[in-house]
Parts: structure tokens; sequence; C-alpha cells
């Protein structure tokens, strides 16, 4: 393997890897309210048709990455109105609106099939982008793979230093306790569920405007369900999550490069690393229990309502 192909591969890795970062740490941060939104793969489909239709309309990859994000809290306030306000049950809704995001993104998408637009633009430090090996490595990716980066630093920042972050942690481990010293439980999970709605959509326009410049139907194969995995294999904190996403975009990638390498094994089960490494890591993580009962957050999945 020369130099060349290395950097190649971890390249497509940081790119494989920026949508799950994005989505999982939105998650986490529901999460940590003590909000479990199994709809991701919803939301990301409908964040990356928005993303995509709105770009390909306007030519500004600036407006469709904030009608990515836009109709990301969308999808997410639909979540946090049937479930914080309604009390409906998490599980049960979270589905329910993955069932939704794929279908609606499917009607709007319709005609957008087989379209491309252009790529977000890698960006140029002068010198840095030139040297040798580290150039191409770490200073010519797009804004939203350095942007990926910054927010998981923020939000272990803002979750670990902040009085938000505090309040946050509270929330999701005992509510009713914050609740009777006056903390806005409610309020708190809404605009948690908004977060992680908008990095979700975020990360869906990440698939269509850069990972595959294009619009295809269901073109998330599963990475919704792969960032809720990723929550759970950072155990609730932020530096997992990079770990983890870097993980398996390293895996997703891998499977691409075997092929074209002719490695003598069959693309369906090359297609299914990523998902098998996903259980295999679960696996591993879930031997010692305490390991996840250490920072799972206690009323994770539990509704709240005030006495």
């Amino acid at each position: 393997m020369n130099s060349d192909y290395l950097v190649a591969f971890l390249a497509s890795t940081a790119g494989a890897a920026t949508p799950l970062v994005l989505a999982s740490t939105g998650e986490l941060v529901a999460e940590r309210s003590g909000v479990l939104n199994l709809g991701l793969e919803g939301i990301m489909l409908v964040g990356a048709v928005a993303g995509f239709s709105v770009t390909l309309h306007t030519g500004s990859a600036a407006l469709g990455l904030a009608a990515a994000l836009l109709a990301g809290m969308a999808m997410a306030l639909l979540f946090g109105v049937l479930v914080l306000t309604l009390q409906t049950n998490q599980v049960a809704t979270g589905l329910a609106l993955t069932l939704f995001g794929i279908g609606l993104s499917a009607f709007v998408g319709r005609d957008l099939v087989g379209q491309t637009v252009a790529p977000l633009p890698r960006l140029h430090v002068p010198v840095l982008s030139d040297l040798p090996f580290v150039g191409p490595l770490l200073f010519s990716f797009d804004a939203m793979v350095y942007a990926s980066l910054a927010l998981v630093l923020l939000t272990g920042w803002m979750l670990a230093r902040t009085r938000l972050g505090l309040l946050i942690r509270a929330v999701g481990e005992a509510p009713h306790s914050a609740h009777a010293i006056g903390m806005p439980v409610v309020k708190l999970r809404y605009a948690t569920v908004l977060a992680g709605g908008a990095l979700a959509g975020l990360g869906g326009a990440y698939l269509s405007l850069a990972l595959t410049p294009m619009w295809v139907e269901g073109m998330t194969a599963g990475r919704g369900w792969i960032a809720l995995a990723q929550v759970v294999f950072a155990t609730w904190k932020p530096r997992g999550v990079v770990l983890g996403a870097y993980l398996f975009g390293g895996v997703t990638v891998l499977q691409f490069h075997g092929q074209g390498l002719g490695v003598p094994i069959p693309s369906e089960f090359l297609s299914m690393l990523p998902y098998l490494a996903t259980i295999v890591v679960l696996v591993v993580i879930c031997r010692d229990p305490r390991t996840i009962l250490l920072n799972k957050p206690q009323s994770l999945g539990q509704n709240f309502k005030a006495d």
C-alpha cells in the first residue's frame, strides 16, 4: 500500500464519518436529556432530500444546508410534540418517524432521482494544503468535516463545563427532581430534541451534497441506525462519538476499496461490513453492563409529566 493510496483511504474515511459524527452528536445531546429518538434514519433522509432540492434549484449549497437543518428540526418538532406534549411512547414514535421520513423523502424526491449538483467545495489552506502527505490528509476537506469535529469539542465542553450542560444532564438523570427545584424539564428536552434533529438533517444533507452529490432514494442506507448505535458505543461521551464514527466510516470505505482492488470476497459480504462491525462492537461493549450503566442517563426513554 503506497502513501497515495493510504491518503486516499484516510481522506475517504473522514468523508464517510462526517454524517455519522453530526447525527450521533445530536442524538447524544437528546439522550443526555432523557429522550430516545429512533427516528434518525427518517430525519436524515428528509434532510438529504431537502438539502439537495434547495441546492439544485438555487445553486447555493449554503441554502441547501440551511434547508436541511430546518427540515430536520421540523421532523424533530413533530417527534417532540408527540412524545413530550402528548406523552406517546418514545420507541414507537421514533420508529413511526423513521417510516414517515422514508416515505416523505421518496415522495418529495421522486423527480430528483438521477440529477446531480456540484459537491461541497474543498478548502485550500495556502502552503499547508500543498504539503506532501499531511496536506491532503489534514487540510483539504470541505468545511463540514472541520465543523463536525469542532461541534464535538463544543458539545463536550458544553455538557461538562457549562450550566446548560449541567441542566441537561440533571434532566436526563432525574427529571422529577429537576422539576421540583424549578428546572424547565420539558423546554430543555424540546431544545435538545430540536438540536438533535437539526444535526441529523445536516448529516443527511452531507450525504446528498458532498459524499454522493445526488439524490438516491434511501441513500442513508442505515446510517441513522448506526448513529444510534454509536451513542451507546461512545457510552454517551462526545469523544467516543468521533472514535466510533471514524471506525465505522473506515469500515464503510474499506468495502469500496476492497471491491476496487478485486479482493476475492463476495461483494454482498463487503457491503454488510459496516453493520457487522456495529453488532460486533456493541457486543464487546455490552459484555460488562457497568460500562453502559456508568454513563447511561437514568431516565432515558422515559416520559416526563409534571405533577
